[in-house]
């Protein structure tokens, strides 16, 4: 690896790695002041967890064929023992997937799940989902393997819209439905406390999400070809995040009477998970198209959890499992010379459409089945009195607040 590239794979590592105290201050503020600590906890566990866990097997599990089989020997290779730097370095950008993914999904569950319960099921899922679903898009597994199989176009997924938000998605919305709806379930049951912590992590997150999607290029191909165009995917990336916001509070003021601060971040966030999968096969035009569409469908969707009834308390399901369908799925229409609009027929849409289905499926019977366990062995929700309370004092001793006279 040459200085610039090695350079470029360190910043960008860093900046992905920075996303995930942004989903903390971003669903931190999005909670009630008695439980930002217990949210923004579970953010800064999946950092030690996953990270301890991928450096020791998970990395090497990602590059099996994704059947919790290892690339090499597992005892051998154990802890990254003996891996160059190049892989070293690959090797941690790939953490911060795995760390950012496993923290997305706590969104759905706040205000009322235990710190411990939470990090047990982070362990899991991870080993037993995150770490072979990762192996299945960018290691030797059947979705970067479905075209030569198949002969069908291969499955486009550039930075992880099946392997990242499609898989946290799923994963989120079988939580909400094990741990049940929060104490007063019912629309406007929470306002956010700290509006501006919300904008902040909103930020934070568009600006890791340039070494999320841009980063690649300098991984040696983990998780793409260095000939794409990384100009392509920054511009994609500024443009898809940029109209998403116009989407979304276009929808918001149509709907509500009112184009929010906290919509506008959302739709930031929506149009990034949209353009993930897809920021290097787009034109940026269609790019913009995709950010429009996806902050309205968006802004739409996190109300189906009131009619439904599932209580996704911060929207992981609405905004990440939607926006990763919206934008995996939109590639077979428009993705550059093989979607159906623009030059090519229904096979990349049929590719699209299968690594989807396949990962929202597994994440989600996986998710539920470990829940349930959790839940009826050493229990996952605290208490209605503690809930109704603030977990924050209860679970973790702190205030998020300290108010001194």
């Amino acid at each position: 690896m040459d200085s610039g590239n090695l350079a470029w794979s360190i910043a960008a590592t860093a900046l992905v790695l920075f996303m995930t105290p942004g989903v903390a201050f971003f669903y931190g503020g999005l909670v009630k002041a008695k439980s930002v600590v217990s949210m923004m906890m579970m953010s800064f566990g999946a950092m030690g967890l996953v990270g301890v866990l991928w450096v020791l097997f998970g990395f090497n599990m990602s590059l099996g064929g994704g059947t919790f089989a290892f690339s090499g020997d597992p005892f051998a290779d154990f802890g990254l023992a003996g891996a160059d730097s190049d892989t070293l370095i690959g090797a941690t950008f790939g953490a911060t997937f795995a760390i950012i993914t496993v923290a997305l999904i706590s969104g759905a569950i706040a205000d009322r799940a235990k710190f411990g319960a939470w990090m047990l099921f982070a362990g899991i899922w991870v080993v037993l989902v995150y770490f072979p679903v990762s192996a299945w898009v960018w290691g030797d597994g059947w979705i970067l393997n479905w075209g030569d199989e198949t002969g069908l176009p291969a499955v486009i997924d550039y930075a992880g819209g099946t392997a990242v938000h499609i898989n946290a998605g799923a994963a989120a919305l079988a939580l909400a439905l094990v741990l049940g709806k929060r104490v007063g379930f019912q629309k406007g049951i929470n306002k956010p406390h700290n509006v501006p912590l919300v904008m902040l992590g909103a930020a934070i997150l568009w600006f890791g999400w340039f070494g999320f999607n841009a980063g690649a290029e300098g991984t040696f191909g983990l998780l793409g070809t260095e000939e794409q165009s990384v100009g392509l995917i920054v511009v994609n990336t500024l443009g898809a995040t940029a109209a998403a916001i116009l989407g979304w509070v276009i929808v918001e003021k149509i709907k509500d009477g009112k184009a929010t601060s906290v919509g506008a971040a959302s739709g930031a966030v929506a149009g990034l998970v949209a353009i993930t999968p897809a920021c290097a096969n787009l034109a940026p035009g269609w790019a913009l198209l995709l950010g429009v569409i996806c902050g309205a469908v968006c802004a739409l969707a996190i109300e189906l959890k009131w009619k439904l009834g599932y209580d996704d308390a911060l929207d992981v399901v609405g905004i990440h499992l939607v926006g990763g369908l919206i934008g995996t799925l939109y590639l077979g229409f428009f993705a550059t010379g093989t979607g159906l609009f623009v030059g090519g027929d229904a096979g990349q849409l049929l590719s699209q459409t299968v690594a989807a289905v396949a990962v929202l499926v597994y994440s989600f019977v996986v998710a539920y089945v470990v829940g349930i366990i959790i839940e009826k062995t050493t229990g996952f929700r605290v208490t209605n009195e503690d809930e109704i309370a603030g977990i924050d004092t209860v679970v973790h001793g702190e205030d998020g607040y300290a108010l001194v006279d």
